[in-house]
């Protein structure tokens, strides 16, 4: 049996190291002078040999925050593959950078800040057409997740994607305060005046307390975007005003 030639720290140590080729040839070419350094080989071999473990970098970041404090925000990011065709996890995706839908590896991350750090505190690979989960279901993970290593956030932030009524039920059940982003087509009732999209609703600069079906009270805030488009924002914080809603939103 031959000797494992590098380990997992060679290869994180190179990834902090390089300023943008993160590709195993780049990792040998550029490793330390000894004797028989590692080929490229070795490098494909190791990334073969380790399966994606969220509890990994949980290990090393707990001992960084406060649980107690700050705020959970989860959102995905699409690594574009334009044209990969035999990379696993590789699917058809929105890109945010490419404003349009393409072939890349999406993850999705839960990271906690005090409003100056940001540190990932676990994640998920979506992988649906393989592994049949759904965003939903990797958010719901992650949130019974964090409550289980016991976080208090001041509030969880999530946009639009994931503000269905599963989910904000989930948050409101673990006692926590959320701020999402609603479509401007998600019905909401005012003083029982009946259901309509929350973009014919007239919400003041204080924000505006509504009823959404299946889940309750929300109070709701229109804003515009750095793009100019009208943004729609919810909270179960009935008592949350716009500088509440805008220092979250940053």
């Amino acid at each position: 049996m031959s000797r494992v030639k590098c380990s997992d720290e060679d290869y994180i140590d190179f990834l902090i190291a390089t300023p943008r080729a993160a590709s195993c040839r780049e990792a040998a070419r550029s490793g330390p002078d000894r004797p028989a350094p590692a080929a490229h080989d070795a490098y494909t071999r190791l990334l073969h040999r380790l399966e994606p473990d969220p509890e990994t970098p949980w290990a090393e970041v707990e001992p960084l925050l406060r649980k107690d404090d700050g705020v959970l925000v989860l959102d995905d990011s699409t690594l574009d593959k334009l044209y990969a065709r035999k990379i696993e996890p590789v699917h058809r995706h929105w890109s945010g950078k490419h404003r349009k839908v393409v072939r890349g590896v999406n993850l999705i991350s839960l990271v906690w800040s005090d409003g100056d750090r940001v540190i990932p505190v676990d994640y998920r690979l979506y992988d649906a057409p393989d592994d049949g989960l759904t965003k939903n279901d990797h958010f719901a993970a992650m949130v019974a997740g964090a409550s289980r290593r016991g976080f208090r956030p001041r509030a969880v932030l999530f946009d639009g994607w994931y503000s269905s009524l599963a989910n904000l039920k989930q948050v409101r059940g673990l006692g926590w305060t959320f701020l999402t982003q609603l479509k401007s087509n998600r019905r909401l009732d005012v003083d029982r005046a009946g259901y309509r999209p929350v973009s014919q609703l007239a919400i003041g600069d204080g924000g505006l307390v509504v009823h959404m079906e299946g889940f309750g009270p929300l109070r709701v805030f229109k804003a515009a975007s750095r793009d100019g488009d009208v943004e729609y924002w919810a909270t179960n914080d009935l008592g949350m005003d716009e500088l509440g809603r805008q220092m979250l939103a940053e």
